[in-house]
């Protein structure tokens, strides 16, 4: 561990969140086979346990490209970060469920409480299907699982839609990283994929932004009228 934080000292904290491939690089020299537990651990915390700023998609998805240079078989690589998964939404839901909206304060950076509307109106949107879609969203995939808590959602329900949302997220960008690692230009261009991956996945957010916006504008201007 203490390895793992002299090399990261060597480069900002910056640069291997915009450079997935630089941390997995840094990984793979420094721990070869153990990165797979270490990009696991960051899907757990990144899966509910407050903390939406890591890279996980982009991660998982470097590490399907490379995973031909890691002594693990692919099998236990797709297992393990599946548990990690399930088990961070686990925890968020744990957290919501015994603590409720105290975790979230007005002015808090992260754990606002204008982020647990947001995770409101999305699960209150979808219900347990958003445990599925939210994985696929940055924030958002923090926070479901804990308004689930919040909202005492059924746990049967929540692990059954956890577990689905997990193998479906996991697999489409573990193998889909594998399948695209023999081609050049993917290889290639690692760190542009990466970006790619995190504007799909954050769109769809700041889509709904604009609406509300746009609807808040158009309220705003009706009472205006009247």
């Amino acid at each position: 561990m203490l390895t793992l934080i002299s090399a990261v000292c060597d480069s900002s904290v910056v640069d291997y969140l915009k450079d997935p491939e630089l941390l997995i690089n840094t990984l793979l020299h420094n721990f070869g086979g153990w990165m797979v537990a270490i990009v696991a651990l960051i899907v757990f915390i990144e899966s509910g346990v407050i903390f939406p700023v890591l890279p996980g998609d982009s991660m998982v998805f470097t590490l399907g490209i490379l995973h031909s240079r890691i002594p693990v078989a692919m099998w236990i690589t797709f297992l393990c970060l599946i548990v990690a998964a399930i088990l961070g939404n686990v925890v968020g839901y744990w957290l919501g469920l015994r603590y409720g909206r105290g975790l979230f304060k007005t002015d808090a950076r992260f754990l606002s409480t204008q982020n647990l509307h947001k995770a409101e109106d999305f699960f209150e949107k979808y219900g347990g299907r958003s445990l599925v879609l939210a994985r696929f969203v940055p924030f958002v995939r923090t926070f479901v699982p804990i308004v689930a808590g919040i909202a005492k959602f059924e746990f049967r329900s929540f692990i059954t839609w956890n577990i689905v949302g997990a193998v479906a997220w996991i697999g489409l960008f573990l193998i889909g990283g594998e399948l695209l690692g023999d081609i050049p230009f993917i290889t290639h261009n690692i760190e542009m994929i990466a970006v790619i991956i995190i504007v799909v996945s954050v769109l769809p957010m700041v889509i709904e932004y604009a609406r509300s916006r746009k609807k808040s504008k158009k309220n705003d201007c009706s009472t205006n009228t009247l």
